[in-house]
């Protein structure tokens, strides 16, 4: 009997259904959707204000882009997006703390963006931080999430970014977690009482690079896949 292939996002329901990870099923290809991750190679990622992939610190093994937190330091895509629905798979060790930031601009000194969180909720002492602004799918430091439907550490989650003009959405494992629009009064408020206060046109929306966070912890990711949207006004 031949399996159908649907286009479902939700980690291990695409496996159940025989879509093999890291590959685009014929309808999300003819839905706009690429894949940012080709399960063998760094290929698309670079270290931060550098051309290439690092040497250490980051492996391509068993299907998963393998963050080891030794110090190998974030990576970035190669390519900057500005309109964008994302979504990935990953999971971390215990006490693990990472995030996918989006809006980063290799002309900043440092690699700052807006970042969604991900990290040990029950273990790591940072996620009770902040008043829930650091806790799994947060915008880090800046808004806290609704709810947290998160899986423990080591299982798999899947998360979802949604960027269309200025709207901005947090997804973790099917459920919509956040909302937000950037530079509007609400952010800038926010942005005001977080550690970002001092940075210039924080709370905006910028077209820029995606990033990996290495926060020396280890961290898997998988089926990160990217496609871009029309603006809106």
């Amino acid at each position: 009997m031949k399996i159908c292939l649907l286009a479902l996002s939700l980690a291990g329901v695409r496996v159940a259904l025989g879509v093999p990870a890291n590959q685009l099923t014929s309808q999300e290809k003819a839905d706009g959707w690429k894949l940012l991750f080709d399960g063998k190679t760094g290929h698309g990622w670079h270290t931060f204000k550098k051309q290439s992939f690092p040497t250490n610190g980051w492996e391509a093994a068993d299907g998963w882009l393998h963050c080891l937190g030794n110090g190998g330091g974030d990576i970035i895509s190669d390519a900057d997006f500005d309109n964008f629905e994302l979504e990935w798979d990953w999971k971390q060790a215990q006490v693990g703390n990472s995030g996918v930031k989006y809006f980063v601009l290799q002309t900043r000194k440092s690699p700052l963006g807006h970042e969604y969180q991900m990290i040990d909720d029950e273990r790591e002492p940072d996620a009770g931080k902040a008043d829930g602004k650091r806790v799994t799918a947060a915008f880090y430091d800046v808004l806290k999430p609704s709810k947290t439907p998160l899986k423990p550490a080591g299982e798999i989650n899947h998360s979802r970014i949604l960027v269309r003009g200025n709207h901005v959405e947090h997804w973790l494992n099917g459920e919509k977690v956040l909302e937000y629009e950037c530079g509007s009064d609400a952010i800038k408020e926010a942005v005001a009482q977080s550690k970002f206060k001092s940075v210039e046109g924080f709370g905006n929306k910028v077209r820029g690079h995606l990033l990996l966070q290495d926060h020396e912890s280890q961290v898997w990711f998988r089926n990160i896949k990217i496609r871009e949207l029309p603006a809106t006004s």
